[in-house]
């Protein structure tokens, strides 16, 4: 019998998803802090930018519940206490993620300077307790992925999270995804798009997110 090698995926792009809430979230006390009260177009932006972050969080751990843990749980017996306790760790993060979306309305209902600190506070106590999720998950249950779910397993996240994605820039996601990515990383995810969406990519998504990631950090 001859001994084939299955493809295993690459859990690498998870790191990238991770290092867009880590960066993002982490950054709230500058970009919140530096937005002035009767600047409404700089609360607008900023409410939208961190909007759909915390939708992106939401999809994002959506299709972990959904595709990664139970193909874990039934392939990975031995490793079932671990699963359990880091896909448990999900509920925790969502307490805190509801308190951040409830601030963030209220900061942009009426974005006085004690709104603004208060929904910065929110936002890293996200940062602090999902941080501490994801490197769980990249130490304990990335390892797992690799060697028990397929290639084509794998790829359904990403399809997931847009299906499930319930913010309105879907654009910034992929922008933000892809300032993580190398040249070669980008061309291949460029490569990989169905035609119709490479074209939005080209011709609207990217110069979109080029101007509203200025807008945001400026």
């Amino acid at each position: 019998m001859s001994d084939v090698t299955l493809a295993r995926p690459d859990t690498s792009d998870m790191i990238r998803v991770h290092l867009v809430f880590r960066e993002s979230l982490g950054a709230a006390p500058q970009l919140i802090g530096s937005v002035p009260q009767t600047d409404a177009d700089r609360v607008d932006t900023d409410a939208s930018y961190y909007a759909n972050i915390l939708a992106f969080l939401h999809a994002h751990h959506e299709g972990e519940d959904a595709l990664v843990w139970p193909r874990l749980l039934d392939r990975c017996p031995g490793d079932a206490a671990t699963i359990t306790r880091v896909a448990a760790q999900h509920e925790g993060v969502l307490a805190v993620l509801n308190g951040a979306e409830s601030r963030l309305a209220e900061w942009q209902a009426e974005p006085t300077t004690d709104r603004g600190a208060v929904l910065a506070a929110a936002l890293i106590t996200l940062c602090v307790n999902l941080s501490a999720h994801l490197d769980d998950e990249e130490r304990l249950i990335l390892p797992l992925v690799a060697e028990h779910l397929t290639v084509a397993e794998w790829g359904e996240l990403p399809m997931h999270g847009m299906q499930h994605f319930t913010g309105d820039k879907m654009w910034l996601v992929i922008g933000l995804i892809r300032e993580q990515m190398t040249e070669e990383q980008c061309a291949g995810m460029d490569a990989e798009m169905p035609p119709p969406v490479r074209q939005f990519w080209v011709e609207q998504g990217e110069p979109l997110f080029r101007a509203f990631i200025a807008e945001v950090r400026r």
